[in-house]
């Protein structure tokens, strides 16, 4: 008796061949006012977990607004329509945590650079209404 307990397609699912350093895009179906829609979430795979066993998650980091964000799905979950692919990278660990701190050290560095290019300016600006009055 073959039954199906899941809308997931579990075989399908199980052959997606992505791994950290991928970047992809998850449809992820929301439900608003009785209607489902579908909503995608782009960015880079961090993290593969429990491989493709029944509880799979994996760690999807991107950058919106200039703020980090992570998200964890289930692999099977029936709440993602589907994954594609879009982009591959050579990475040499299956685990990418240190794109954190990397990513906070290259804002601090923006930051700095900030300060320093607007402190000039304020002082110009200044002296030009000086100088129309």
């Amino acid at each position: 008796m073959n039954r199906v307990i899941s809308p997931v397609k579990v075989e399908d699912r199980a052959k997606l061949d992505f791994r950290a350093g991928d970047t992809v895009r998850v449809f992820q179906k929301i439900k608003e006012k009785g209607k489902t829609r579908l909503q995608a979430y782009e960015g880079l795979v961090l993290a593969r977990k429990h491989g493709t066993e029944a509880g799979g998650t994996f760690t999807v980091r991107r950058v919106a607004s200039g703020v980090g964000m992570e998200r964890i799905f289930l692999l099977y979950s029936p709440a993602i329509d589907h994954i594609e692919v879009i982009k591959r990278s050579k990475v040499r660990r299956s685990k990418l945590y240190h794109i954190r701190d990397k990513a906070a050290k290259d804002v601090r560095r923006q930051m700095r650079n900030i300060r320093t290019v607007n402190a000039p300016e304020e002082s110009t600006e200044g002296s030009a209404e000086k100088t129309e009055e």
